[in-house]
This record gives structure tokens, sequence and C-alpha cells, in this order.
């Protein structure tokens, strides 16, 4: 059965290594501006159930989660651990700090860009990252060695997710199976992964890690070494604390789902806050785009003297050029082209 878990103690489902208390992210000072409300958790396998009752149960409850939250903890997703295990790992080795200078020959050029690296230290931002084209082709340092196997197949699995999550979204918005799958041309989507490093607190220059923002494309898939940090802003207007289940993926809808369902899919703020990090902490957060010639507006399915056009028709290339960005850096428009 597909339920609700709570996510007050993240103990419960992380194994000791993983296992950062709630305290550790959250300041007492601070302590009435953030909510460890539940964030959904939904199992992916009875998505895909061969009992129909059961099946259409959890996609009932999806287009629940979907309409009322915007993200949830996916498990039961079939990606074996040793995946997650490999990916970790390798993100550490990458940013071994004797090899700085190997990845400052990534530092931004121009646009054309398919590999990114930078390191932000600065009361607005504090994390190393490098940002990646994940498909439809792959681009990755060679080093460290292996490790970029690793991640391709990493992101061959949490593909198939995706298009498993686009063919049940599709049902919840009672339509057909491949609407969404070709509505974004899935097939050839453009996706951008960053490999994140945040600090502990007493190496970062603020509280932030991540300012408050929204992301392009369909969906984010994000998973997470150690748990904390990462804020989500919910419907109600709440900072919710997100403690995401040891190896379970977090699901954020993206401004194209919204843009696409005219607003009965909502892609939502959030940010990442290193004040409270006792150790650091890796991150890889995907967003999973339309191909970047799709152009993308309202379905007429959605659009009705109810409720009308609520966004202008764009490319998915020109959205992420429309604020003066480039394609990797997958910044969002979404004010931009509200009606």
């Amino acid at each position: 059965m597909v339920e609700i878990v709570s996510s007050r103690n993240p103990c419960e489902f992380t194994t000791p290594v993983h296992c950062i208390s709630d305290s550790t992210f959250l300041g007492d000072h601070h302590a009435d501006q953030y909510s460890d409300d539940e964030i959904p958790t939904v199992d992916y396998s009875l998505l895909f159930s061969d009992d129909p009752q059961q099946q259409s149960l959890a996609l009932e409850y999806l287009s629940q989660v979907c309409q009322e939250y915007g993200f949830f903890y996916l498990v039961n997703h079939g990606i074996p651990d040793k995946v997650f295990d490999n990916l970790f790992e390798g993100t550490y080795d990458f940013f071994d700090p004797s090899t700085m200078d190997e990845r400052r020959v990534y530092t931004k050029k121009g646009p054309k860009d398919r590999i990114r690296w930078d390191r932000n230290t600065s009361s607005g931002e504090n994390r190393e990252y490098i940002k990646v084209i994940a498909h439809p082709q792959y681009h990755f340092p060679p080093n460290p060695p292996r490790f970029s196997e690793v991640l391709d197949g990493y992101y061959t699995e949490m593909r198939k997710i995706v298009i498993g999550l686009a063919r049940a979204m599709s049902k919840t918005l009672e339509l057909k199976e491949d609407f969404i799958e070709k509505a974004f041309n899935l097939k050839s989507g453009f996706d951008v992964s960053a490999l994140n490093l945040y600090p502990p607190n007493h190496m970062s220059k603020g509280r932030v890690g991540v300012p408050d923002h929204t992301d392009p494309g369909f969906i984010v898939t994000l998973v997470q070494d150690v748990n904390g940090g990462l804020q989500i802003l919910s419907h109600k207007g709440k900072w919710i604390n997100a403690y995401i289940p040891h190896n379970a993926i977090l699901i954020q809808i993206g401004d194209h789902l919204e843009i696409l369902s005219n607003g009965k899919y909502k892609s939502h703020i959030h940010r990442v806050l290193v004040e409270n990090n006792k150790v650091q902490r890796i991150s890889v957060a995907t967003l999973h785009g339309p191909s970047l010639d799709k152009y993308i507006s309202p379905a007429p399915e959605f659009v009705d003297e109810d409720h009308p056009q609520a966004y202008r028709g764009m490319t998915y290339k020109d959205y992420l050029e429309a604020n003066g960005g480039d394609q990797i850096d997958v910044q969002s428009s979404l004010d931009q082209i509200k009606l």
C-alpha cells in the first residue's frame, strides 16, 4: 500500500553512517521558520503492479501527491544500493582537494560548455559543484578513473525511472500513458546533472548553500549521502525539511510539468542551508527536461473557460536562455512567462 511516511525521525530510514539527527540541521533560533511536516513517500513498484486494484490506488495517491505537494520520496524503484554507494564514493574522490587544479579547467568559458565547474564561498552560496550534460549525449571529465562509467550507469538507471514516472503521471492526468513522453520528447530530453559538495558549517561563509529557486524541466531527481540541509517551500508557505530515506530518491516537479498541465501540477521553491552542517555533504541533482527544440505550452486538455491559459509557450532552449543564462545553467524563467 502506498503510504505517507513521517520525516520527523530520519534515523528511522538511514544507516548509522548516513544518519545525522534533526538538531544537526535545525538551529533553535530558526525553529519557528522551519517545519518537520511529513513529505509523502510513493512506492514506485506499486505504480506498475500486476494487481489492477493496487495499481489504481497507487496512481490515485500519486495524483493527490502531485496536486497537493509537488514533491515526494520515491522508494522501491529498483536501482541497486551499489549504484548509490559507487556514486557517493566516486563523487567524494572527484572533489579531492588535491585535484582542484584539474577541475578548474572546467570554469565557465561560454554558452557552449558541456561541463562546468565552480566553487562559491559567499553569504549567498556555499558549495563546490560540477554540472554536466547527462542526456541526450553524456559529458564528464576523464578523472578520477572509472568514475565516468559509474555516473553513466547511474544516469542510465535513473532515466528508466523518469520514463516510468512520465507514464504514471500521464495516467494520473487521465491521459494516454505516452502523453508526457511525447509532449516533452523525453527520448531526446535535455538532462543536466549537478554534483554538489557542501561544506561543514565552520568552513562556510554564510548559512545558504544554494538560494531559493525552482528548476526547469519535467522533474528533478535528487539523492544525497548525508541527511538534512534541503528545504522545500510548501503550497502552504512553510519551509519543510527534507529527510530523504536511505537510497530513496527525492522527486520534485519541474517548471515544465507545471506549464504543460496549466498549473494543475506545480513546481516548488527549494533551497539548501549549510549553517548547521557538522560534516560536509554531497548531493546529485538531475534536471530531466524536454528536448531543447520542443515547444512547450499548456496542453489544450487543461485549458478551458474556468482554467484560462496561464503561461506563454516557448521552446525549452529559449526558456533556459530567457533570463540571460545558457543551457547548462538551467535557470528558471517561470515568472517571465506567466500570463
